[in-house]
């Protein structure tokens, strides 16, 4: 603490409060604890103002430290909720994932039954396949160097991988999956390209592999990225046969969420405020973005026209001027439409669509023979009033709402930015980045791809296209933040919470009214929140808990059906004892 001075080693000088609640803080603890709280509003008021410029007295390490401490509080309340949410989910001896009360969360955990703490890959994959292969070319240039005469084709690495599949599939041992043969098949594509880059860069035919005696130049290659039949045979063998790890219980999926990062500073939020907004199932989001894909993939005229169509464009916008004119018999508005601006951006409008979108404003309240058009960039707007000495008024009422009215897209859209997906530098497609809501619109806007067009607003993927889509939405969202941030979480953990956000048919927020619908145990909702309230009502409607949870059992002392206590034991007994719950009679 500064208060302290800057050599001093005491307790206190470190900001250590060695006060109770009974004695109280003292000045100097107190003090500081308001400094950081002043410092924090200081930095929210600040991003507000210069949208994440801070130009404050004191240092940005200082305000990301203060930041991190109050941020605590938050992200320790949502792991509490998750842990709550979560603790008794298990896995069943059906493989089925279940709640205490024997409810279905998941008919198979993860859809594959994978333990992911045994997962070796990335984002949950089963096998690292670079290790593998890497494994099996060290150990055959152990055994056998001169590998060159051996070098397959890549049509021939294509034709082995094949049949090793199709032999595996109509054998006794069962089939492979299809994400497992989509995986390796990636694998090998990759190896393949390597290969033909090599020898392009040798100035060797790609498909045709030559000996190794033929000449220099194949033996190098064949060194640098060659693969041998029996290596190929090896390595497809040893992945296609491996066993399937099963999964023996159910993971904590709220210890990642506290190490997202703090400071937010792209246009989309992302970090703790989206996790938050994902977990809460929140019905606003702070920046709901839509994501449209177009018919025509290439072609940035296409592109430029939905987006004309869709982005909300006022009158103010498109009109070069707005004008009183009092010289004629009849005082009126004349509007002049920006007809190069018009066309520059195709937006497609028109003196007509002007005097439509005019009418059909709710405050505006003017019929067809007040409004009329002159010409195609022109329009003349009459007040609706028979009063001279309101005429003035009411046209200058007119003349501030006029630039107000949307005369284009979609209302709730406030802006649309063209994207560009590239793959290695190479444009690979267009895509639209819709900046609001009303999903249901923007899919039917013509030259929208709409099977693939999402949002990440998980409610209104849950209104427009159902809960499964909203389950989707809930595992790639949280996917895409931890990505955004470095971080690679097994995608079962997610899929679990999605699955219990959604598992009732609608989407539950990880809250207190969410858990409240999800679980029906008095007891259990009692030590999570509000406590006396809830006692009070179950005991005035004479509500009954069977003690089935995790919560329930640990409050009454009894095993809890997790783990050891998943089983039950029946005794046959002839003669039943009797039980006495009184003690015996002084006097008989």
């Amino acid at each position: 603490m500064s208060q302290c001075g800057s050599k001093v080693q005491i307790a206190v000088a470190k900001g250590f409060v060695a006060n109770s609640f009974y004695t109280g803080l003292l000045l100097l603890s107190f003090s500081s604890t308001q400094w950081v709280a002043e410092k924090v509003l200081l930095t929210q008021r600040y991003r507000l103002a210069l949208k994440e410029k801070i130009v404050l007295y004191f240092s940005e390490a200082e305000i990301q430290l203060d930041i991190s401490l109050v941020k605590t509080a938050e992200t320790g309340y949502m792991s509490r909720r998750l842990m709550k949410g979560l603790e008794d989910l298990s896995v069943f001896y059906d493989q089925t994932v279940r709640n205490a009360s024997g409810g279905i969360v998941q008919f198979l955990y993860g859809d594959d039954g994978m333990d992911p703490a045994k997962m070796e890959g990335k984002d949950g994959r089963p096998l690292n396949l670079d290790q593998l292969f890497m494994k099996v070319m060290v150990s055959f240039n152990a055994t056998c160097p001169p590998r060159g005469p051996d070098t397959l084709s890549p049509q021939d690495i294509r034709q082995m991988l094949d049949d090793k599949i199709t032999q595996h599939d109509t054998s006794s041992d069962g089939a492979c999956s299809e994400e497992f043969k989509k995986q390796l098949r990636e694998f090998l594509e990759e190896r393949i390209k390597l290969l033909e880059c090599t020898r392009r860069a040798l100035h060797l035919h790609e498909n045709h592999v030559g000996k190794k005696d033929s000449c220099i130049e194949e033996f190098i290659a064949a060194n640098i990225s060659g693969i041998s039949a029996k290596q190929l045979q090896v390595h497809d063998y040893g992945l296609i046969h491996l066993p399937h790890h099963q999964i023996y219980y159910c993971f904590d999926v709220s210890l990642p969420f506290t190490t997202c990062f703090f400071n937010n500073k792209k246009d989309v939020t992302l970090g703790v405020p989206r996790i938050k907004e994902i977990i809460n199932a929140a019905k606003k989001i702070s920046t709901p973005i839509i994501t449209a894909e177009l018919l025509s993939r290439k072609d940035v005229l296409s592109a430029r026209i939905v987006k004309g169509a869709m982005e909300k464009a006022v009158l103010g916008e498109v009109a070069s001027a707005i004008k009183i004119v009092l010289k004629s018999s009849q005082p009126n508005l004349v509007v002049k439409l920006d007809t190069q601006l018009i066309e520059a951006l195709h937006m497609g409008i028109s003196a007509d669509s002007v005097q439509l979108s005019i009418l059909s404003h709710p405050k505006i309240k003017l019929k067809s023979e007040h409004v009329r058009v002159v010409d195609r960039d022109k329009l003349r707007i009459y007040p609706a009033g028979t009063d001279k000495s309101k005429l003035q008024l009411e046209l200058h009422n007119l003349k501030s709402m006029l630039p107000k009215v949307i005369v284009k897209g979609i209302p709730t859209v406030e802006r649309v930015v063209i994207g560009e997906i590239k793959k290695k530098d190479t444009l690979e497609r267009y895509n639209l980045l819709v900046e609001g809501t009303n999903l249901l619109a923007v899919m039917g806007t013509p030259g929208v791809d709409a099977r693939n067009t999402k949002s990440n607003h998980i409610m209104e993927m849950c209104h427009t296209l159902g809960i499964e889509a909203a389950r989707r939405s809930i595992i790639d969202e949280i996917q895409y933040t931890m990505k955004s941030h470095g971080m690679n979480i097994d995608v079962r953990h997610m899929m679990l919470l999605a699955d219990l956000m959604t598992y009732k048919g609608e989407v539950l927020g990880i809250t207190r009214y969410g858990i409240a619908k999800m679980k029906s145990s008095v007891l259990m909702l009692a030590s999570f929140e509000k406590t006396s309230e809830h006692l009070f009502n179950a005991s005035y409607s004479g509500r009954e808990d069977n003690i089935e949870g995790v919560s329930e059992c640990i409050i009454m002392g009894i095993p809890m059906q997790l783990g050891t206590g998943i089983l039950k034991v029946r005794q046959r007994l002839d003669h039943l004892p009797e039980f006495k719950y009184q003690p015996e009679p002084i006097l008989k």
